[in-house]
């Protein structure tokens, strides 16, 4: 098998290690493949978009970013270039671990993934100077569907390595759980 698959700490996330052919010509891995990840991960939909993100500056932030039922995705995040804090947090009303969150470390010099299953929030935060990553979506993007958690949210309490710098506008608006009933979708 190319692609070594490891349970989260939180159901519903998986670590995805490639392995990578090297010879004198460079290096080979495969990035995705549907029939391993549907035994050992459980998902049966397609993947329906690929998108491509390059963020500079270290400690810039992006997320935490989700999309609400009947919307909702499974993200495999990959690493091209550069390093980035990865962050997934639960937010499936119900759930023994909601608004509990999983961090990993993604490099482009590591043959890593994070798969993040649905009802889960989004961010990452860059720890080298320029970091590219590659996403797979099993949903496409729904606007109305669209929610955020604030990264500084006391109550997810996520301690990013750097100070949160180069927010958007609408990430740095996003709401605390304390202003509101909080995010959700249906129990796992």
């Amino acid at each position: 098998m190319s692609l070594a698959i490891e349970p989260g700490v939180l159901k519903g996330l998986f670590t995805l290690r490639r392995t990578v052919r090297t010879d004198p010509r460079g290096s080979f891995a495969r990035l995705y493949e549907a029939e391993t990840l549907r035994e050992y991960c459980g998902i049966e939909k397609p993947i329906v978009h690929i998108n491509r993100s390059v963020t500079t500056g270290p400690g810039t932030v992006r997320g935490l970013h989700f999309q609400l039922p009947p919307h909702e995705e499974i993200k495999i995040v990959t690493c091209l270039a550069g390093t980035v804090f990865d962050v997934a947090v639960d937010i499936r009303r119900g759930s023994p671990t909601y608004l509990q969150h999983q961090t990993v470390e993604l490099s482009g010099d590591e043959p890593v993934a994070f798969v993040i299953g649905e009802g889960f929030a989004h961010g990452f935060q860059v720890l080298s100077d320029r970091a590219e990553l590659l996403y797979l979506h099993t949903a496409g993007y729904a606007p109305e569907a669209e929610g955020r958690l604030n990264v500084a949210d006391p109550q997810i309490g996520i301690s990013w390595p750097l100070t949160i710098s180069g927010l958007s506008d609408r990430d740095r608006g996003a709401a605390m759980l304390s202003d509101d009933a909080g995010p959700g979708s249906p129990e796992p």
